[in-house]
């Protein structure tokens, strides 16, 4: 493995500790996120427990994480919201990742309202895309 595609590698600029940790994905640390355009994207660093059976990134790790960074998105632009609960995820698989890639999650914002919120992402593996998702978020009081 390379130094830029080893589990201690560094994240891209702009990456810090994600800033909100779960017990959901406390097993999956260290992770990444940064704000981009009000958007929170989240980042790692593939490791072996990101993987199935095969040595490919998990569809679970994907979609988690992308509910998350999408779930974060729309929160940070509904600044009274009491929080976010998801009532609708979907994903495309696409492409695969392996060990020592860099995992990112694009999301972005479709809409927000009083009740509803609505975002998409891209999930890239090194920069190729290897799914898409969408959500909707439940606002809660």
């Amino acid at each position: 493995m390379s130094d830029a595609t080893s589990p201690t590698a560094l994240p891209p600029e702009g990456f810090a500790p994600h800033f909100r940790k779960s017990p959901v994905t406390d097993a999956w640390e260290p992770l990444f996120s940064r704000r981009v355009d009000g958007s929170v994207q989240i980042g790692l660093r593939l490791a072996a427990k990101h993987c199935n059976s095969r040595g490919f990134l998990h569809g679970g790790v994907i979609a988690a994480l992308a509910d998350n960074a999408m779930g974060l998105s729309c929160a940070g632009e509904l600044a009274s919201a009491g929080g976010l609960v998801t009532i609708s995820l979907s994903l495309d698989y696409v492409g695969a990742a392996r060990l020592g890639q860099w995992l990112q999650i694009e999301p972005r914002v479709i809409k927000t309202g009083k009740s509803m919120a609505f975002a998409d992402a891209l999930v890239t593996a090194d920069g190729s895309t290897i799914a898409r998702a969408s959500a909707t978020f439940r606002v809660l009081a």
